[in-house]
């Protein structure tokens, strides 16, 4: 029975104790004294935390963000500053992402071509559910698919079918060793994977990176209807495009049939008032959740809080996307914006998510920006919205399966753990990735800071 010993830490939620791991569970919290053979870590004082868990991210997108190009704010604002970086070497696709139409539109295939015609080009808009292609990229990619629904052939645009282009470019899922290491070293635990397109078949390859090592973390899926998951359903909104009223309702039924909660996709204030309608006709039950509520005015705050809902947050997207929120939304609006300290006042449990790779997947930029509110430009949105440094890292320890309930470190618990090198006093000062020393995951050290 593998067993370690953490002596000298500040225990989230006891003060200065050891604490002894036992297999993949927390075995004892006190003074401790090391047996025989045991490992045993020094934590010099710094905080043991509960492991951090991601509650909204989408890990392929996240593991094949490195072999893409960034192709809206902030690395390039305009067209110019696009065409520079869309300058590369070779004969292969160029896969942009993080595309905004404040660069220069929506440009069509053509207009793309302007910018690059040797090479296959797809530009994904930062919403994930739009590509943009060049006339050899479109020309590619309908060389071995039919045309699907969602194509526009004179504009080169492709709305809503991702599942289709996989299949046209016969991808496959990538490996996650590398994104789980990054996150590893942020203190990240565990994570809820938001994709609305997983289904057995991605849960399978989870399951096999989990078995092989290369995923390290403990993940939830979220997707598709079935019982093949114990995540919630996912369903994703678009004000331009909603889907019949009707059939939403019985989505969100089916999924309660399930015993499985709802999460809806929700970033303008008409998909917040759609979902809570749908919601409310289907009848609410605990585990059903909004994700993002970027826009919520004090009346949706209030049906949200009536229905029991809880609501995912990300906090980084004031950080990563306010000046231009701050442009592009009605000023009636502002105060709207990705609120926080009105939901926790009506009663509304809140967790953490990055939606990564949209944003970046540091939960302690993000609990940065819970607390600060501040753009890159170093405007404030909605200051009295703030959370205390305490209030914004416990976004990261509710329970994946329960939002209401918060992870705590006591006997019998899993040990997943975050050991930052630091007290708490110090960090919540300056809360960075950088102070994580070493993370466990069911026991087993996962991340360790270099000496």
């Amino acid at each position: 029975m593998a067993r370690m010993l953490i002596r000298n830490a500040e225990v989230w939620g006891h003060g200065r104790a050891d604490l002894r791991l036992s297999d993949d569970r927390i075995a004892e919290i006190g003074g401790l004294a090391p047996t025989p053979g045991e490992t045993v870590i020094d934590a010099r004082g710094g905080a043991l935390l509960p492991g951090l868990h991601d509650h909204h991210i989408h890990l392929a997108g996240l593991a094949v963000r490195a072999a893409s190009v960034p192709c809206g704010p902030p690395e390039v604002n305009d067209a110019g500053e696009l065409t520079a970086q869309l300058r590369r070497p070779g004969s292969r696709w160029i896969r942009g992402i993080g595309y905004h139409e404040s660069v220069m539109g929506l440009p069509d295939r053509h207009e793309l071509d302007t910018l690059v015609a040797d090479r296959p080009l797809r530009l994904q808009h930062r919403s994930g559910r739009l590509w943009l292609f060049n006339s050899l990229g479109l020309e590619t990619v309908l060389a071995s698919a039919e045309a699907p629904a969602g194509l526009d052939r004179a504009k080169g645009h492709l709305f809503d079918e991702d599942a289709w282009l996989q299949t046209a470019l016969a991808s496959t899922p990538p490996d996650f060793a590398a994104v789980s290491a990054e996150l590893a070293g942020f203190g990240v635990t565990g994570m809820t994977d938001m994709s609305p397109r997983n289904d057995p078949v991605i849960a399978r390859h989870f399951a096999r990176q989990r078995e092989t090592g290369s995923l390290r973390q403990h993940a939830l899926l979220a997707g598709t209807l079935g019982n093949w998951t114990r995540g919630p359903a996912k369903l994703h909104l678009h004000e331009a495009q909603f889907p019949d009223f009707d059939e939403t309702q019985a989505f969100i039924a089916a999924a309660h049939d399930q015993q499985r909660g709802v999460a809806v996709h929700c970033v303008s204030e008409i998909e917040l008032v759609f979902a809570l309608a749908a919601i409310e006709a289907a009848g609410a039950v605990p585990g059903d959740r909004i994700e993002h509520a970027s826009v919520a005015s004090p009346e949706l705050v209030a049906r949200m809080a009536a229905l029991g809902l809880s609501v995912c947050v990300q906090p980084h997207f004031v950080a990563e996307r306010g000046d231009r929120y701050l442009a592009d939304v009605e000023p009636r609006h502002h105060g709207d914006l990705y609120r926080l300290r009105s939901l926790v006042e009506a009663g509304i449990p809140l967790a953490g998510g990055s939606d990564a790779p949209f944003v970046s997947a540091d939960p302690w930029q993000a609990m940065t920006a819970a607390v600060s509110r501040r753009t890159r430009d170093g405007q404030v949105i909605g200051a009295g919205e703030a959370l205390t440094p305490e209030e914004a890292l416990t976004l990261y320890f509710a329970d994946p399966l329960d939002l209401t309930r918060r992870r705590r470190i006591v006997p019998g618990e899993p040990a997943d753990l975050c050991l930052l090198d630091r007290p708490w006093a110090a960090v919540r000062e300056n809360l960075s990735a950088e102070l994580v020393r070493a993370t466990f995951v069911s026991g087993d050290l996962v991340y360790q800071a270099p000496a």
